[in-house]
């Protein structure tokens, strides 16, 4: 793939995701009152607002100040250049590729800014589930960053099966 046509993929991604992920969450923080939950289609979406101070289902969070900070924002920093230089200059850059490192990519720069805005927190406020059966409490730059990363699984699982 062009590295044109590389860059704009990435931008078209990158602005749609932090977009939709930073406007569905200060819809959040404007409207929903902390600790209530509102329950939707038969409880299967619940709108929940938590602020989380680590990573994916909370991991981390009771982690000292310095710590967290050192890994959820400078790690997190370091991890999406060198995403973002993958999906740039990857001789493996089909669209695929560059989509799903873009859609990663796209996840972590959303949950950055909240980051960094919000003292080291990131706003989650989906679940979703049937009965006690539930996922955490997520945000749209988390369904970002899990799509781009099942795509990418699937992509290694494709190739691993082509190579044998």
């Amino acid at each position: 793939m062009k590295f044109s046509k590389r860059l704009i993929l990435i931008f078209i991604v990158l602005v749609s995701c932090v977009g939709c992920d930073q406007a569905t969450k200060s819809i959040v923080v404007s409207n929903l009152p902390e600790l209530k939950t509102f329950s939707y289609l038969g409880d299967t979406l619940r709108l929940q607002l938590t602020d989380n101070r680590g990573a994916f289902l909370s991991l981390g969070s009771s982690l000292p100040d310095v710590l967290r900070h050192s890994i959820f924002t400078v790690g997190i920093c370091l991890l999406l250049i060198g995403a973002l230089t993958f999906a740039l200059f990857s001789k493996a850059g089909t669209f695929s590729v560059v989509l799903a490192v873009s859609l990663f990519f796209a996840g972590g720069v959303g949950n950055l800014i909240d980051r960094i805005l919000h003292g080291g927190s990131v706003v989650d406020f989906l679940n979703v589930g049937v009965g006690s059966l539930r996922t955490g409490i997520f945000n749209i730059a988390d369904v970002a960053i899990m799509g781009g990363t099942v795509v990418l699984f699937f992509l290694a699982l494709r190739k691993q099966k082509e190579n044998h």
